[in-house]
């Protein structure tokens, strides 16, 4: 194994995916030399895998059911649809952000840079060798060790298994093989109704070229959401044609010449053995920890794997950590936040303290659903009082002209003299973008009176959450007494 004769780097960084990629240009901002090392494919899950390769899926396969309508004035008369075609524009667009985070890497490679900061790119598996030390099993087969003053763990999360049941990529899959597929299988079955396993779930219905068994262990799916949301979300699914298994786990499954036959046992003490052509598992993600040398810095995971952060995502000393491999949602954007804020921690730079509350996530589903904040039974459990509203997209000028009135907004904000946002929920087109609104709202602790008085664009998507929160100070332009259906308000206060 060669050591580096050279000065340690500032900032190791083990782990090139979004969380690690986004820390290693913090620190090239800062001036700071890094070393940024990626065992697989620059990107990580996030982008071979995960959220890029996922929600290029749900965009084609939502382009296609859209263009599958009847009621939009025009018919498609030759609508044709192939896996492989499918897989190849994922594929385009892996590559399209592979090669610029590939390019960046690029200019700012040591060796090729005038100014203060440089990032030395090495493929390879990392591990600690010490407090200060990182040994790299390169790509090419040679070792290397380098030590630097920091050292910051991104390395994400891969996808959990069952112990009895063998994962080959061929007819049952984990979503980081799902792309494998040759084909629309004729009948798919989902082990898990998670975030991840409803996407999917929408994905393959969007398509219509596949008939989709969601199994459920529970007795609703998405079980931290509101009932209505999850009641919302299954309605939309069964609608699309998925067929939802709750109470129900997976017993085995017996691989035939041409089918596969999955046994489930069901709560009450019923089962069933349903044939499909192939069985996706989503039922989790572990960290990626293993491997990587952690007693050497004397760090020892809890039982699952996951590494336990301070408040600064600091480990030990000045070891860090970000991302799926802590306790923290495994978020893209949770990554990036951690890893930024890491890094301005390690080299003191200004900073504030790393909050959560108006953290935001978008399930693509049909229609996407977004959150914000806390949900009615996050108030609940903290015992706070609140007032909530919710206004469906079906009096939405805009989502009229879309043809798209599935959908509704639910803001939930605190029951006394301050009325602050404490949370929405929102279905519907372009919700990624309505819920930033919100967020920023939460961000800067303001109340409903402050919103209410601004001009919206028009027709905008947006406008419902003017409208909405007007709804919870009584002034809405639409009233609840017309539209019952539509327009709703409530209050919940803990029980004395």
């Amino acid at each position: 194994m060669s050591t580096a004769p050279f000065a340690p780097f500032d900032l190791c960084i083990i782990g090139a995916g979004p969380g690690g990629f986004a820390g290693a240009m913090r620190a090239v901002d800062a001036g700071r030399r890094v070393c940024l090392i990626e065992a697989d494919e620059i990107g990580g899950t996030g982008v071979k895998w995960g959220a890029l390769a996922s929600k290029t899926m749900w965009e084609l396969a939502k382009d296609y059911a859209v263009a599958a309508k009847r009621d939009r004035g025009y018919r498609c008369r030759d609508l044709q649809v192939s896996y492989s075609a499918v897989r190849a524009t994922v594929m385009t667009a892996i590559e399209e952000k592979q090669q610029q985070m590939r390019r960046q890497l690029a200019v700012f490679a040591e060796g090729r840079r005038t100014a203060p900061g440089s990032i030395a790119y090495l493929q390879g598996r990392g591990r600690l060798a010490g407090d200060d030390r990182v040994a790299i099993a390169l790509n090419d087969g040679t070792e290397r060790e380098i030590r630097a003053d920091n050292i910051l763990i991104v390395t994400g999360s891969k996808p959990r298994r069952f112990a009895h049941i063998p994962v080959d990529q061929q007819r049952i899959f984990d979503s980081d093989g799902i792309l494998d597929l040759q084909r629309f299988p004729p009948r798919l079955m989902i082990i898990g109704a998670g975030v991840t396993g409803c996407e999917y779930a929408t994905i393959f219905s969007n398509f219509g070229q596949t008939k989709v068994f969601l199994v459920d262990h529970q007795e609703m799916i998405l079980p931290y959401e509101d009932t209505d949301v999850s009641a919302f979300v299954s309605r939309n699914l069964e609608h699309s044609g998925v067929t939802i298994l709750h109470s129900a786990r997976l017993r085995d499954i017996d691989q035939n010449s041409d089918h596969l036959e999955v046994a489930l046992d069901f709560a009450d003490g019923n089962e069933t053995v349903v044939a499909v052509d192939a069985v996706l598992i989503s039922i989790g993600r572990d960290p990626n920890t293993r491997g990587l040398g952690l007693a050497s810095a004397g760090i020892v995971p809890d039982a699952a794997g996951f590494l336990d952060c301070d408040a600064d995502c600091r480990v030990r000393g000045r070891i860090y950590a970000a991302g799926d491999v802590t306790h923290r949602p495994a978020l893209v954007n949770m990554a990036v936040m951690e890893s930024r804020h890491a890094v301005k921690h390690m080299f003191r730079l200004p900073t504030r303290p790393l909050s959560f509350p108006n953290m935001s996530t978008v399930m693509f589903f049909n229609p996407a659903v977004a959150a914000v904040g806390l949900n009615e039974k996050g108030c609940r459990q903290r015992g706070l009082t609140y007032r909530v509203a919710t206004y469906t997209n079906a009096l939405l000028p805009r989502a009229i002209a879309m043809r798209a009135t599935r959908g509704f907004v639910k803001i939930i904000v605190s029951d006394d003299d301050q009325q602050k946002i404490l949370g929405m929920r929102a279905a519907g087109p372009q919700v990624s973008s309505t819920i930033m609104t919100i967020a920023l709202l939460i961000d800067q602790d303001m109340d409903v009176r402050e919103v209410v008085g601004s001009m919206f664009p028009h027709p905008t998507m947006s406008e419902v959450i003017q409208e909405c929160l007007r709804l919870l100070m009584g002034k809405s332009i639409y009233k609840p007494e017309a539209f019952p259906d539509h327009l709703t308000i409530r209050r919940w206060h803990p029980t004395p």
